[in-house]
């Protein structure tokens, strides 16, 4: 498990193709590394990756798989490209995001860049079908860091999130420019509770449901709107 806290930064040294995978040696940021071992797993833009290999303090080997490269944006990736890594959270550790998996969902794209005083806004296109799970205020993981949606339209698939100064310094954000492929993983409890949602009504209306959407759309809505989670109460 991850908590989605950056932790730094790491470079691309060396990418080695073999038959059915790709083998990436990373160069880890000053005491990253301290005290890692074979097997560990660390999120590398999001993707838990297995160490297999340690070169020195500061270096270590991961290998990927085709279908992880095909489905993330890690296929992309060229020596001397930097993304953001993450070690594995202890037990105990303080969760100052959210809970991740590093199995990531999806790719998306970014799709604009703002930039207000001390303060970035990336605005991110989202496929159709995951829309259903980004909500306005609720947790997102982009490329392994942990974030809040500040705005979501779901008609038009996009949503946004801003950025503090501290978060583009611990991460790779900064560099990213429209059109560049971000991973995406959803927050696990926001999917459980949406397809459950969507399971009971298509279960309660059944020849219905139909008539429901049509009903909706004339309105500008969706039957995703009937899922969305109640926000929590104000203190």
């Amino acid at each position: 498990m991850f908590t989605g806290i950056v932790q730094g930064v790491a470079e691309v040294a060396s990418i080695t193709d073999r038959p059915g995978l790709r083998s990436f040696r990373l160069r880890f940021p000053s005491g990253f590394a301290q005290d890692l071992a074979i097997g560990a797993s660390v999120a590398c833009d999001g993707v838990c990756l297995t160490v297999t290999a340690l070169h020195g303090q500061d270096e270590a080997d991961f290998d990927v798989m085709q279908q992880s490269l095909g489905l993330t944006t890690l296929g992309a990736l060229a020596e001397g490209d930097h993304i953001n890594v993450e070690r594995a959270a202890k037990d105990g550790a303080e969760i100052g995001g959210h809970p991740l998996s590093g199995h990531v969902d999806f790719t998306a794209t970014l799709a604009s860049v703002r930039q207000p005083e001390n303060n970035h806004v990336m605005r991110i296109e989202v496929p159709a079908r995951w829309m259903r799970y980004v909500f306005a205020k609720g947790y997102i993981a982009i490329n392994g860091a942990s974030l809040t949606v500040a705005e979501a339209d779901r008609q038009a698939g996009w949503f946004e999130v801003w950025l503090i100064p501290e978060t583009l310094r611990m991460t790779t954000f900064g560099q990213k420019q429209p059109g560049d492929r971000l991973n995406i993983e959803i927050e696990r409890s926001t999917q459980v509770f949406v397809d459950t949602v969507r399971d009971a009504l298509e279960e309660r209306l059944g020849p219905l449901m139909p008539a429901l959407e049509a009903l909706m759309r004339q309105q500008g809505l969706s039957t995703d709107e009937l899922t969305r989670p109640l926000p929590a109460p104000e203190r």
